[in-house]
């Protein structure tokens, strides 16, 4: 299985300067499926991400030549593929500088190999196509989100959107008009597998808010309810602020 798994299997790209931690990984996961390639600094693991065509990147923070999160500002500007990002002490404020930069989920360093293949599967499952069924498209003045083809756009402009990003405007504008808590957001986001934590949640909105346009100040499409959570407004029907 081992002679054949690397050759055929979901290809994986892992950066990390760390060879023995990259060698752990593939011998862990080819046999479950996964073809592993590895690059051991910043600028050589941002060219083969860009290059290649990967199921999910394992991003390390701490790297020669670039760090992480240099190389994941630049990987987002040009591919939206799910990254996973490893860090040294799993802090907050990393994991935090994480999402904000673009990474799909975040996972310390003292991970377990269960633990690595869960969230694997987890920040991946957006490749996989929806059953035919009904289109899902949702609409809020100009912005448009089709959920069968996983695209949101804002007029004629596409949205970059992350996994994490796309399952969260989903849910807002899907009960457009309604408050959702951040209890409520964590609920639904969890059900679509990805794993959040209280303040992830605000991380995300304000990068939501970003792509959309959106001044905090007097936002037009998500808007802050003091002490409660967010709810998406039409911006054809509501024009008061909250």
């Amino acid at each position: 299985m081992n002679d054949i798994e690397p050759q055929t299997g979901r290809p994986l790209l892992v950066i990390d300067d760390d060879r023995k931690l990259c060698a752990l990984i593939r011998d862990y996961l080819a046999p479950l499926g996964w073809r592993v390639e590895a690059r051991h600094d910043g600028p050589a693991g941002l060219a083969e991400a860009v290059a290649g065509q990967y199921d999910a990147v394992i991003l390390d923070v701490m790297l020669p030549g670039m760090d992480g999160f240099e190389v994941l500002r630049e990987l987002r500007k040009r591919s939206e593929v799910p990254v996973l990002m490893l860090t040294a002490m799993g802090e907050e404020s990393d994991r935090i500088a994480g999402l904000e930069t673009g990474a799909d989920d975040y996972l310390p360093k003292t991970f377990s190999t269960r633990e690595l293949l869960a969230r694997l599967r987890a920040v991946t499952r957006r490749r996989r196509l929806p059953e035919a069924s009904e289109e899902k498209e949702w609409m809020a003045g100009e912005l448009r989100l089709c959920e069968d083809t996983h695209h949101a756009s804002l007029g004629d402009r596409p949205l970059e959107l992350t996994a994490l990003e796309f399952a969260l405007l989903t849910e807002l504008i899907r009960v457009k008009g309604r408050v959702r808590t951040r209890e409520q957001l964590i609920e639904r986001v969890s059900e679509r597998r990805f794993d959040v934590f209280d303040r992830s949640i605000d991380v995300h909105i304000s990068s939501l808010r970003k792509k959309l346009g959106d001044d905090a100040k007097e936002p037009r499409f998500i808007r802050t309810v003091r002490g409660v959570g967010y709810v998406l407004a039409d911006p054809e029907f509501l024009s008061g602020s909250m």
